[in-house]
């Protein structure tokens, strides 16, 4: 193998001194060994012969497998990140990854939910089992925080503080942050966590202090959210698709079109830099139809 012991090394300090979450770790262990078996196709039997000639070439056949920008995008951050520590270490003298250009990748605007179809997604759980409650005040935090399904799946019922409203949140690299809650999210919790919770947790025979539990009465995993949150869209009888980072955008747009500034969202989002947060600065028709009905003298 061309990087041998220098694999775990790496996944031991992304894990201990970075604090990278397993999955991106895991993404990067995967990415690590496509390009080894890459590498050994072409005849390259060491990491000191690796130059951004032998990585163009990768490039060209990730394109050839026709991978998305996105995709590739992800492959050589990793890489690179692979790399740095390589050099960081005086494995090899110079990071070939930093020759070769990132992908120019295309800009989406973010979807999100309108308003009124919030407002049918919130109307459509409107059981009383426990498992319908856990439903509401989990799509309620979600749109309420903007958290990530990873964090709220993290977070523990210590980590809610009804008193101040705010919700303790562990996010990428377990940075810390408190994120406010309002009175529906708290109305929401209040039930779920004295009536509905403790039946839940009476199906498991450990006892843990996860807030949100599957009905195995065990800690929710990101697809069990995934899988919540596709019934509530068929209840609803909404046409759009949805996925948890939906709910993440509408939280930002929605904050935004209310007059939220720039620097406080990115703060509640957990970005690190701004340009992160500044994609959510798309308006939609209808805000710009009030804005103008409001503003114009003519309208």
């Amino acid at each position: 193998m061309i990087f041998g012991r220098w694999v775990q090394a790496f996944e031991d300090y992304m894990l201990v001194e970075k604090n990278t979450s397993p999955l991106t770790i895991q993404y990067y262990l995967t990415d690590i060994k496509q390009f080894e078996q890459f590498l050994m196709a072409e005849s390259i039997d060491a990491i000191n012969r690796i130059t951004h000639v032998e990585i163009r070439l990768y490039l060209t056949r990730l394109y050839r497998e026709k991978l998305a920008k996105k995709s590739v995008s992800r492959k050589l951050s990793g890489l690179r990140s692979f790399f740095n520590y390589l050099e960081k270490e005086d494995v090899i003298e110079k990071n070939p990854f930093l020759y070769v250009s990132m992908p120019k990748l295309d800009k989406k605007i973010p979807q999100f939910f309108y308003d009124e179809e919030m407002q049918q997604l919130f109307a459509a759980e409107d059981g009383m089992t426990p498992i319908s409650q856990r439903n509401r005040a989990i799509l309620e935090l979600l749109y309420a925080t903007g958290i990530r399904v990873t964090e709220l799946v993290g977070i523990k019922i210590e980590d809610v503080d009804f008193t101040a409203g705010l919700l303790l949140v562990f996010g990428k690299g377990r940075k810390q942050r408190y994120v406010p809650f309002g009175s529906f999210a708290e109305m929401e919790l209040k039930k779920y966590i004295n009536d509905s919770r403790p039946k839940l947790q009476n199906k498991s025979e450990g006892k843990n202090n996860t807030l949100f539990l599957n009905h195995h009465g065990k800690p929710i995993t990101d697809r069990g959210i995934r899988y919540i949150l596709n019934r509530m869209l068929e209840k609803a009888a909404l046409t759009s698709k949805i996925h948890p980072h939906k709910l993440r955008h509408s939280f930002a747009t929605h904050l935004l079109n209310q007059g939220a500034d720039m620097r406080s969202v990115q703060e509640l989002l957990g970005h690190e830099s701004l340009s992160s947060t500044q994609v959510y600065t798309h308006v939609t028709k209808d805000y710009l139809k009030k804005i103008y009905d409001n503003a114009h003298p003519r309208a």
